[in-house]
């Protein structure tokens, strides 16, 4: 029992480090992704006679904030994956009524990944703004990576002790 506690929490410990890299990685090399994000909205590598076009954001502005809200989203996503594995390794001895309650923030941590990597990635990046028809700005593979790793952990970490 005491193995799969440690198991579970490892794994959320590790989906936080990973939310903190993405994060801390956009925060220090922002032009890199910001790239990123100007040529998924403004779909300028898409097919060139795609009639999805209108669809375009070409303000660098609008550009920013979305960027912005991303990183805070990963950043938000670090915290309580982090929180999480702090709640699990405080509630790793205790009866398995409080170690079920300590999944909370794994839980929540899990869907805001899901929200920023499935829905903002795969949803409005990939089908909204045509990301799947750029051969460079598309970050469809990466975000499924992600998001089912960490749906994956989820299952196994809701399980009951």
């Amino acid at each position: 029992m005491i193995a799969t506690r440690l198991a579970k929490l490892v794994m959320v410990a590790s989906l936080a480090g990973f939310a903190f890299i993405v994060t801390f990685d956009n925060v220090t090399d922002y032009a890199a992704n910001y790239a990123f994000v100007q040529h998924v909205l403004s779909m300028d590598t898409v097919f060139p006679d795609s009639p999805l076009m209108y669809r375009a954001i070409t303000s660098p502005v609008v550009w920013q904030i979305a960027y912005d809200a991303i990183i805070a989203a990963e950043g938000v996503t670090c915290v309580l994956f982090a929180v999480g594995a702090f709640a699990l390794a405080r509630a790793l001895c205790a009866d398995a009524a409080v170690f079920d309650r300590a999944k909370r923030f794994a839980v929540v941590g899990t869907t805001l990944t899901f929200l920023i990597w499935f829905t903002g990635f795969m949803v409005v990046g990939g089908e909204w703004f045509a990301m799947w028809q750029s051969k460079m700005w598309n970050g469809q593979e990466a975000a499924f990576r992600f998001y089912m790793t960490a749906l994956a952990v989820l299952l196994f970490v809701n399980q009951r002790d």
